[in-house]
Parts: C-alpha cells; sequence; structure tokens
C-alpha cells in the first residue's frame, strides 16, 4: 500500500492524542509534575524522530525511565538541578553508545532477562499508584515504601478519588475495541473521569494550575569531584533509554516490514533526553503503545513523530489550564493499566512449560526489578543467563568432540592383530566452535584417551573457531602428550583457527613435519612415526 504525506498527518494527530494522557500521568508519577510529562514527550519525541533511526517509532515518556527518574527525583528531591543533569549525562551517554556502534549489542540481551525486568517495572508501576487511587497524599520512594502505606491509605480512603480512579480503571481495560482507533481508551478515561469529577465527585484531588509558557532552562550542576555520584543514576536512565528504545523499534520493524538503525537511534535518543534535561522535563524512550498506534493510523516517517510533539507543545502552550481539573487518580487508574500491559503475560502464562533455569532467570531479574534497583536487576540477570548459557556451549561444543581409537584399523591395517582397546593410534576430530565454556571439560574428556596411545592425530579440518580459553586448553593436552612421549600429528590447521593457535604457539613443541593437510598424510605419518618408535625399542 502507497505511503502518502496525510498518512503521516493522521498517524502524528493520533499518536499525540494517546501520549497526551500517558504524558500527564508518568509526569505525576516521577514527582516532576505534569508539566514535566509534556515537555519530555515534546522534547524527546521531536528529537529522536527527526535524529534516530527507527522513522516510524513515536517517543517520549515510558514505564521504565518513569521508575528511573522518579528514584533519581526522590534521591535529589532538595536540588532538582542536579537531577536534570543527570538526565543530560544520560542523554550523552546514548549519544556516545551510538557513536560507538553498541546499539546492535541490545539484540543479544536474553528473552528471560528483558520479560523479568519488563515485568518488574509493571508491577512497580501499578504498586507505586495504589496510595494515589485510594486518595492518600502521594508519597516518594520505591515499591517497599509504598507498600508500607498501603494500611493507612486503606483505612482513610476518599471515596471520590476512589469512585473515579475506579472508573478510569475500568473504561481503560473495557472500552470497545470498534472504537479504539478513533478515541483511545487513555484518552476516553481522561476525558470520562475528569467530567465526572467536575461535575459529581467534586472532593477527589486535582492536578491544579499548570505553569504557563514556556519552561525555565536548566544549567548543568555538576563539579569534576563528584562526577562519580551521578555517573551510576546516569548509566541507569540511559541503558534503560537504550534498550527500551531499542526493543520498541523491533516491534516497529515487525509492523513496517523494516529495519532501523540501532547506533542511529541511539543518537536520537540521546539528543532527546539531553534537550529533556535541559528544558527540566522527564526522559523518555520509545514508546511501543503509541509507536502501534501511529503505525496501525497510517504513520510511517519522522514526520509523524515530529508533528506529535508539535501538536503536545501546542497544547500545552495554549490549552495547558485545561489540564488543571484533571484529577490524580483518573491519572492513577490510567497508569494501573499501563502496569498490567507492560507485565510479560505471555511468559508468566507459560511458566510451567518454559525450561526451569530460564523462569529461574525470569523471576531473578523480576525480584531484583521490584526490590533492589533496575541496574542491580539486569546485571544479575545477564550474569545468570551468561552462565546458564555457558553450560549449554559446553554441552553442545563437547558434542563435537570425537575420539575414535577402533579406527585405528583404517590407518593401520598392517597391525590388524593388535588388542583394539590398546591401539597405537589415536584420532581425535574436533567439529565445531570450542570456547572458554568447553576449555576445562575439553581437557578432562580428551585427556584420558591421549594416554593410552603412542600417537595421536589432532583433526582440525572441521573445527570453525576457538577463543583463546579453549587454546589454552588444547596447549595444555598438547604439552601434557608430548610429555608422556605420546607423538602429535595436526591434521587440517588453516584460515582463522590456524592463526589463532599459531599466534598463542600451542603447538610449539610439536616438529614441523608433523603438520599435514590430508588423512591419508596423517596415515602415512601414523606409519612411519610407529616403525621409528619400534626401531628406536629394539635399539
Amino acid at each position: 500500500m502507497r505511503h502518502t504525506f496525510l498518512d503521516d498527518v493522521f498517524g502524528g494527530v493520533t499518536s499525540a492524542i494517546v501520549m497526551l494522557p500517558l504524558a500527564l500521568a508518568f509526569g505525576v508519577a516521577s514527582g516532576l509534575g505534569p508539566v514535566a510529562g509534556i515537555y519530555g514527550a515534546v522534547a524527546v519525541g521531536f528529537f529522536a524522530a527527526a535524529f534516530g533511526g527507527t522513522p516510524a517509532q513515536i517517543s517520549g515518556p515510558t514505564g521504565p525511565m518513569t521508575i528511573a527518574m522518579a528514584a533519581i527525583v526522590t534521591l535529589y528531591a532538595h536540588d532538582l538541578a542536579t537531577a536534570f543533569t543527570i538526565v543530560m549525562l544520560a542523554g550523552l551517554i546514548q549519544i556516545s553508545l551510538g557513536f560507538l556502534r553498541v546499539g546492535r549489542f541490545v539484540s543479544y540481551t536474553p528473552y528471560s532477562v528483558i520479560s523479568g525486568f519488563m515485568t518488574g517495572i509493571g508491577v512497580i508501576i501499578i504498586i507505586l499508584q495504589v496510595v494515589t487511587i485510594l486518595g492518600a497524599e502521594p508519597i516518594p520512594g520505591g515499591p517497599l515504601v509504598q507498600i508500607a502505606a498501603w494500611p493507612e491509605a486503606i483505612a482513610n480512603p476518599n471515596p471520590h478519588d476512589f469512585a473515579v480512579g475506579l472508573i478510569a480503571l475500568a473504561i481503560c481495560v473495557f472500552w470497545p475495541r470498534r472504537i479504539r482507533r478513533f478515541l483511545p481508551p487513555a484518552l476516553a478515561a481522561l476525558t470520562i473521569g475528569t467530567c465526572i469529577a467536575f461535575f459529581g465527585l467534586t472532593e477527589a484531588r486535582t492536578m491544579g494550575a499548570i505553569p504557563a509558557g514556556l519552561p525555565t532552562f536548566q544549567v548543568p550542576q555538576m563539579e569534576w569531584g563528584s562526577i562519580g555520584h551521578f555517573l551510576e543514576p546516569a548509566l541507569i536512565l540511559a541503558l534503560l533509554g537504550s534498550i527500551d528504545s531499542l526493543l520498541t523499534s523491533l516491534i516497529a520493524d515487525s509492523q513496517t516490514r523494516t529495519r532501523h538503525n540501532p547506533d542511529r537511534e541511539l543518537v536520537g535518543q540521546g539528543l532527546g533526553n539531553l534537550a529533556a534535561g535541559i528544558l527540566g522535563a522527564l526522559p523518555g524512550s520509545g514508546a511501543p503503545l503509541v509507536t502501534v498506534t501511529n503505525i496501525r493510523a497510517g504513520g510511517r516517517s519522522p514526520l509523524a513523530g515530529i508533528l506529535t510533539a508539535v501538536l503536545l507543545l501546542g497544547l500545552l502552550l495554549g490549552f495547558g489550564w485545561i489540564a488543571e481539573p484533571i484529577p490524580l487518580a483518573v491519572l492513577a487508574g490510567i497508569l494501573i493499566k499501563v502496569g498490567w500491559d507492560i507485565i510479560d503475560w505471555r511468559f508468566v502464562v507459560h511458566l510451567r512449560a518454559i525450561r526451569l533455569e530460564y523462569v529461574f532467570i525470569m523471576l531473578l531479574t523480576f525480584l531484583v526489578t521490584v526490590f533492589v534497583d533496575l541496574v542491580t536487576a539486569v546485571a544479575l540477570g545477564l550474569i545468570t543467563a551468561g552462565v546458564v548459557r555457558s553450560r549449554d556451549l559446553t554441552q553442545n561444543e563437547l558434542e563435537g568432540v570425537f575420539s575414535l581409537p577402533v579406527l585405528d584399523f583404517d590407518f593401520l591395517p598392517s597391525l590388524a592383530d593388535i588388542d583394539p582397546y590398546n591401539m597405537p593410534v589415536g584420532f581425535i576430530k574436533l567439529r565445531g566452535s570450542f570456547s572458554i565454556a568447553s576449555a576445562n571439560e575439553l581437557t578432562r574428556v580428551i585427556a584420558a584417551d591421549i594416554e593410552d596411545h603412542d600417537v595421536i592425530i589432532l583433526d582440525f579440518s572441521e573445527t570453525t573457531s576457538v577463543d583463546d580459553s579453549a587454546a589454552l586448553a588444547i596447549e595444555e593436552l598438547v604439552q601434557s602428550a608430548i610429555d608422556d612421549d605420546t607423538a602429535c600429528i595436526v591434521l587440517g590447521l588453516s584460515g582463522d583457527v590456524g592463526k589463532v593457535l599459531q599466534s598463542l604457539k600451542v603447538f610449539h613443541r610439536v616438529p614441523a613435519g608433523n603438520f599435514v593437510d590430508s588423512l591419508d598424510e596423517a596415515k602415512q605419518l601414523s606409519k612411519d612415526l610407529l616403525q621409528k618408535r619400534g626401531a628406536d625399542d629394539e635399539a
């Protein structure tokens, strides 16, 4: 289907309608206020669209970035200039990651880690909204602090807040599917909930006055001596924003049948978050829900994202007063549905059918995300997934090792009267890739076979790759064989495998004449070495 300019216009308008309530809600949830959420959608949305690498993607405040920023705001509540300096630094880190071409590696993150992380984010968002939807005064702090405040909030609820919040949540859940394209559930919940509160449930707490005009530009507040304190939260924001954006880019690719540029996308996201920090706004990343909405509405080019940002800016500057009567509980109801949707139900529902190791990785990442912090969760998840993957690789790589002493009959038919279990020549074939995962086991598996032979043939003709750890394990085997007076013949050593092994001098004790290119040469050399050994023994 041919893409037109009007498709992008319709996509941009539709995306702005969907982004508005989300940006307001995320702004309030972060502790920076609704205006910060809108300006975050404007800054990140504009620069990510104009300079990013995913044409159809719409960027703005998202759950992971809001949760991370809420923690930073809590830590620097007395000095928001420092909090926004951290946002600027995060943007610079993302730009650097883009120029260093790191974006492509995000796709290597195991799905079990992503699932646990996103599920944790969804649960945190829900936990943070419980106090607000019950009508209690929002309190700063993480999930444990919020849960501790639940008993008092439950004991003293504000009926008007609770009612309007439940109405907003119900609209988000049960809004008719056939109407969603024209009136998204979040906007319907925002509009209907606000009207009900304005005309009936008047005791529901509202957002109040919205500052008019452009925001105050933030000047970076950083001394070189304290940069270490800023670097950790900035890295958290940068990594979360990068992972979230590139995952959303993959969603956009699947919808549009295109391929994004991950490194360019990081540069665009970094510029957006740098601008968000300067404007005193909420940082953001690629927004999956709004991106899918844009694509389904026809948006395909960066124009849709730019138009979304421009419309939100115009709405804030010209009609900011419209947001004043919006109840906080309505925003909480909308965010509870957002948190519910972020949870990876596809993985959760099939937990019993998934390998136990992957379930453990997912649950570990989930629990650490909720009860510790986001970076520790991702780090632990990646380490655990790496250990599991290493174990799997060990098994797979060892299956490529063939030790076949019985084949000595084929090599030395004249020695047919020799006991087949005490053959003088051993043949060891290393097929496939070998790495640190199998290095230790490689030594254990092959060492016993080497001891039983006078000559050993090491066949590398089907070895595709060897890392330094596996190379050193092979060197240890060769050294052990030579020390036991076992002659080594190296067959088919060439290409990258040969370069790695030769550069590490794995075969420095193997005579140059013991390197052969074919199996026939290996057979003949085996005979010669055995005959020479027999002659030496007789002498």
